[in-house]
């Protein structure tokens, strides 16, 4: 397999290659790692016996780059990268990010907003005739119509928007080597619309069976949101779902089929470079040094938290690898002369979820928009012995120092796995241990669809014991979000309490960011739980008082601070505060 894949016609030429079979457009460098998706899918692809190029961070206001490979055999894949372009662009205030990770030495500027329309409409223009796929993280979001935060209204599906012919959602190999393989056989795109993992535009006769989404129009209110999404959160996994935008027929098909080992395996058996293309030779990629020595373990998640997309776009049900792949992927680093002998991380969505299943097969169509809220399904497999072998194993590898695990743990998981826990305290924390609270008040938690407080707190306690008998100074990294929908002043007062009482001083915070399609963006919208009561959604200076509160420690905070307490009527805390 060639090393990198072709980004130049004259890397074409190098490989005696008159024309591609695929052509990726992405809004990233070009890291030929796993962790990155176009890079990924651009090489199994390759691995099945497709000629790929890849065109990265194309300049939009000219047709040079875009033309820079010719005309694929086949189609453009078309995605704006790792994160949502205006995810990357912009904070969750809506100002300008001073860098871009995914860039050569952090340059910003070098994709545009909305990527995925921008590309496809480029490439629609240039070759008329060629199908374009889209895909990644940024289609698979907006697959539907969405809120969209940064221009505050309703916006249609990204498939409509951009004029593609296929969006594929989720972990995209099984369902783009189904596409490459009937475009292969001589199927016209406009034929391919059954494919799992597939949105379309329907065009022929409907003869199956299927669930009607409200029909969309340009001014969707926020009930009319609020229905929508309630239908499609409810169908979504296991019917056809058809919706009316206009003259035109949106067709959500169910989502693709889990990679079973054996596949997963293959993808990341796939013998990638692990480093940037020597066209960035010189520059740093920052998205690249942080993952350089990691190691993914698996792919989805069963939390369902309601501010997270990795339910829907990676999926519900977890995909792991064998043990046997990863071990091998840590050995081929140990053989690398550039690795110092640390495995910067070993995980995934949610590190501890390695080898997990659901007994009956079915978590993928299972309505529980969660696996472990309210409490843990009794058919979810979570025994840790599986992770811990791997743990045990990966440590023995030759040239490998450390190997630690710094993707955040699901602590409601491990109430029971006390031998997991002593064995990530003796050899897999480097100091500091991830953990995602988020919230101190139950009633913010539950419309996070997050665990009690009172199982973090035990967490921690049981963490800090054994940290003690072990004689290892370690300490735990609490992740909070403020401005979550349903919060009020009073309940990040409580938590600002506790922070205070046990001296965490948070260095960042994460301000709830409305990103498309998940549940809490929803709630942001429509100002509704699922269940259609009102709540409060924070902004402006209700915002700005929250954010101040969680970092009490602050000067510069006070006087925000004993303005929330009074707006609160917690005015009984000023001395403590003081």
């Amino acid at each position: 397999m060639n090393k990198f894949l072709p980004t130049t016609r004259r890397e074409l030429d190098d490989r005696n290659w008159k024309q591609l079979d695929i052509i990726i457009v992405s809004g990233d460098a070009y890291v030929d790692h796993p962790s990155f998706g176009a890079a990924i899918l651009g090489r199994y692809l390759e691995s099945i016996g497709y000629k790929v190029g890849i065109i990265p961070q194309p300049d939009w206001k000219s047709d040079k780059d875009f033309l820079e490979l010719g005309v694929p055999r086949l189609f453009f894949g078309v995605t704006a990268g790792n994160m949502d372009s205006l995810v990357n662009h912009y904070t969750a205030s809506k100002k300008i990010r001073s860098s871009d990770a995914f860039s050569p030495d952090g340059v910003v500027g070098l994709r545009p907003n909305r990527a995925t329309i921008i590309y496809t409409q480029k490439l629609k223009t240039l070759f008329k005739n060629i199908p374009i796929i889209i895909g990644g993280i940024e289609a698979s979001l907006r697959r539907i119509p969405h809120y969209d935060y940064w221009s505050n209204k309703v916006r249609d599906s990204i498939l409509l928007d951009s004029k593609a012919d296929i969006l594929v959602y989720g972990m995209a190999e099984r369902p783009i080597k189904q596409i490459s393989e009937r475009l292969s056989s001589g199927e016209n795109i406009a034929e391919i619309s059954d494919i799992a993992g597939t949105v379309v535009r329907e065009s022929g006769r409907v003869n199956y069976n299927y669930i009607q989404l409200p029909e969309f129009h340009r001014n969707y209110n926020e009930n009319e949101y609020f229905q929508m999404h309630k239908v499609f959160l409810q169908h979504r996994n296991s019917s056809i779902l058809l919706q009316k935008s206009g003259s035109r027929i949106l067709k959500h098909n169910p989502p693709s089929a889990k990679l079973n080992e054996e596949e997963i395996d293959a993808v990341y058996n796939i013998d990638f470079q692990k480093r940037p293309h020597p066209r960035y030779e010189g520059s740093r990629i920052a998205a690249y040094e942080q993952i350089k020595n990691s190691i993914t373990s698996h792919r989805g998640c069963f939390g369902g938290c309601s501010f997270c997309a990795i339910s829907l776009h990676q999926g519900k049900g977890v995909q792991s690898r064998s043990a046997g792949s990863i071990i091998g992927e840590i050995a081929k680093l140990g053989g690398n002369d550039k690795f110092r002998g640390t495995v910067s991380d070993i995980g995934g969505p949610t590190a501890n979820m390695y080898g997990m299943f659901c007994r009956l097969g079915i978590d993928q169509e299972c309505p529980r928009e969660s696996c472990v809220y309210p409490d843990i399904c009794s058919n979810l497999e979570t025994n840790h012995k599986s992770l811990l072998n791997l743990l045990k194993k990966s440590r023995e590898i030759s040239g490998v120092k450390n190997v630690f695990v710094a993707s955040g743990l699901r602590f409601d998981l491990i109430k029971h796995e006390d031998e997991y826990l002593q064995e990530m305290c003796e050899h897999h924390i480097g100091g500091l241990l991830k953990l995602a609270p988020e919230h101190k008040s139950d009633k913010v938690l539950k419309l996070m669809n997050k665990p009690s407080f009172k199982i973090y707190e035990n967490f921690v306690k049981k963490f800090r014991a054994l940290n003690q008998r072990l004689g290892k100074r370690q300490f735990i990294v609490p992740y909070i979000i403020v401005g979550h929908p349903g919060s009020e002043l009073k309940d990040t007062i409580e938590l600002a309490v506790y922070l205070k009482k046990n001296r965490i001083k948070l260095e960042q915070v994460q301000q709830f960011t409305p990103t498309p399609m998940t549940v809490s963006t929803m709630m942001y919208f429509t100002k509704k739980d699922l269940a259609g009561n009102s709540i409060n959604v924070p902004e402006g200076r209700e915002l700005r008082l929250q954010k101040a509160l969680v970092q009490w420690y602050k000067p510069e905070n006070r006087k925000l601070i004993m303005e929330a307490l009074k707006q609160a009527d917690r005015t009984d805390l000023s001395g403590f505060f003081a």
